[in-house]
């Protein structure tokens, strides 16, 4: 009987694991992206001083686009909603030097993500 029940256990600790939602280990996606850069909205929009959640967030994006594939998804992500919310890219594109961070293009509708991302 214990034998059973500790076979149980392990199936049900393996199909939690496979049901479970992937972490960051896979490709970065705009929610990532999004949900890292959630806590810069209030200033984005208002102005003020950036909130350290903020830098935070860009700091977290920046680690986890490791790979050109990655950064290439992330500037796409950032057109998108620059493209949607051209009002306030200009304040957008100080928050990394705000966070004292570089990031290798600036917040635009137009920026090419295709060749400018290595």
């Amino acid at each position: 009987m214990a034998g059973s029940s500790a076979s149980m256990v392990v199936a049900l600790v393996l199909a939690m694991a496979l049901l479970a939602p992937p972490g960051r280990a896979d490709a970065i996606t705009c929610s990532d992206v999004y949900g890292d850069l959630l806590p810069c909205v209030a200033y984005v929009q208002a102005g003020g001083s950036v909130a350290p959640q903020c830098c935070s967030g860009l700091r977290s994006l920046l680690a986890a686009a490791r790979t050109a594939d990655d950064r290439r998804t992330a500037c796409r992500c950032l057109k998108t909603i620059s493209a949607r919310f051209p009002g306030y890219v200009s304040r957008a594109n100080t928050i990394p030097g705000k966070c004292g961070v570089s990031i290798p293009y600036k917040f635009s509708p137009s920026i090419d993500c295709s060749n400018r991302i290595n």
